[in-house]
């Protein structure tokens, strides 16, 4: 194994208020700068919008999926294009999932042994064996710049039985991909479980923490557990990682949902919502969540956001974003991912910048609110039910 480092990680900042931290690491494609949303491109693809956007937006680390990748284009076209990067035309860093999550929340006919995985694929049906060792060799093929071990997803409510058995299993499963990574100069994260579990969060740190990994996840959240649980889960566990390492909460979130686990600590995110709930409609503003499918907006002649300079925002009402929509037009994918992409990389970058600066305080005691809500311009609210008139002719019982 090299003695280089194969991720070097720089400590900028840590806030006096909170847990939240700036970072630079130093990829094999360039310089990341945290806090960072990963926007998710699973098929080597973003949703709705050509992967230049990201570039303009200066994203510097998209997420694409081991699983998917594994199964289409698989091993042998990735082989003869040199890997991700040149097959998708994307100069800067890739992290990419093992294929954890996917192969126990999308397969069929799956089968789980100390092995690994088996499961039917969804393209043509074959039996697919996913090992740790295939995960590390199929991400070495991909040539991503931040591996994750192949680990054992279970849901945030899972018995304790279930949660630890599925911790100890992503601890043999870390070992073994430790061991297949070899001399690869990716870098590779191991990943903490332990459900809601504060004993099991401990244990499953100890354990994974004691390995030489580059930077160390927390798995197993954002699947069934309530805000305020996986918010002081991430509060907790988050504490017992290195501090000098980055620490990443995986599949996680909204924009409130960022502001929060920045505060606790979390440098690094992913999330497919920006694109997928812009094809719905839902955007995320300075005014909170919008959703354009509403009647009230056919006739909101108003921008989108007006504190947004992306490209939507200057040019098209809340009407026409609204008509879109409704008349099911594939662009309004499009302008509306353009929109949430430019929010969430906004938000992160001013969160960078409150950190550096001392400030960051003020910056969640300003946002909170916003972040929370839904549209604080034309707030919804239940419909009154409307109590029957009686009069002399209502029939009684």
């Amino acid at each position: 194994m090299s003695d280089k480092e194969r991720l070097p990680c720089t400590l900028e900042a840590t806030d006096p208020w909170s847990h939240a931290r700036a970072l630079s690491l130093s990829t094999l494609h360039g310089t990341v700068e945290t806090p960072i949303f990963m926007p998710v491109a699973t098929q080597a693809a973003l949703r709705h919008v050509d992967l230049n956007v990201a570039k303009d937006l200066d994203y510097q680390v998209l997420l694409a999926n081991t699983y998917h990748l594994l199964l289409r284009p698989g091993a042998e076209v990735l082989s003869k294009v040199g890997g991700l990067h040149p097959f998708m035309q994307w100069e800067r860093a890739v992290l990419t999932d093992s294929g954890g999550y996917q192969i126990f929340s999308l397969s069929k006919q799956l089968s789980l042994s100390e092995e690994g995985a088996t499961f039917r694929s969804y393209t043509d049906g074959k039996r697919i064996a996913l090992t740790p060792e295939l995960s590390i060799e199929m991400q070495g093929i991909i040539g991503s710049d931040i591996m994750m071990v192949l680990d054992h997803c279970v849901s945030s409510t899972s018995d304790e039985v279930t949660t630890r058995g599925a911790l100890e299993l992503t601890t043999r499963w870390a070992k073994r991909s430790l061991l297949a990574r070899g001399d690869s100069m990716q870098a590779l994260f191991g990943i903490v479980q332990g459900g809601c579990f504060q004993q099991l969060r401990r244990e499953s740190a100890e354990q994974i923490t004691e390995m030489p990994f580059d930077g160390f996840a927390l798995g197993g959240l954002a699947v069934g557990e309530s805000k305020t649980e996986r918010e002081d889960t991430t509060e907790f566990a988050a504490q017992l990682l290195p501090s000098a390492k980055p620490r990443y909460l995986m599949g996680v979130g909204t924009p409130i949902d960022l502001l929060e686990a920045v505060r606790r600590g979390i440098d690094m995110f992913d999330c497919i919502l920006p694109t997928a709930l812009a094809s719905q409609g839902v955007c995320f503003t300075s005014h909170g969540k919008i959703d354009l499918r509403r009647g009230i907006y056919k006739l909101k002649e108003m921008q989108l956001d007006a504190l947004c300079p992306c490209s939507t925002c200057l040019r098209f009402s809340r009407a026409y974003l609204h008509h879109l929509i409704k008349s099911k037009e594939s662009v309004a994918g499009q302008l509306l991912s353009i929109h949430n992409l430019t929010f969430y990389r906004r938000l992160m970058h001013r969160m960078r910048a409150a950190i550096l600066t001392g400030q960051f305080r003020a910056l969640y005691e300003s946002e909170v609110n916003a972040l929370s809500s839904n549209d604080l311009d034309n707030p919804t609210s239940p419909p009154q039910r409307k109590r029957p008139v009686v009069t002399d002719s209502t029939p009684t019982i």
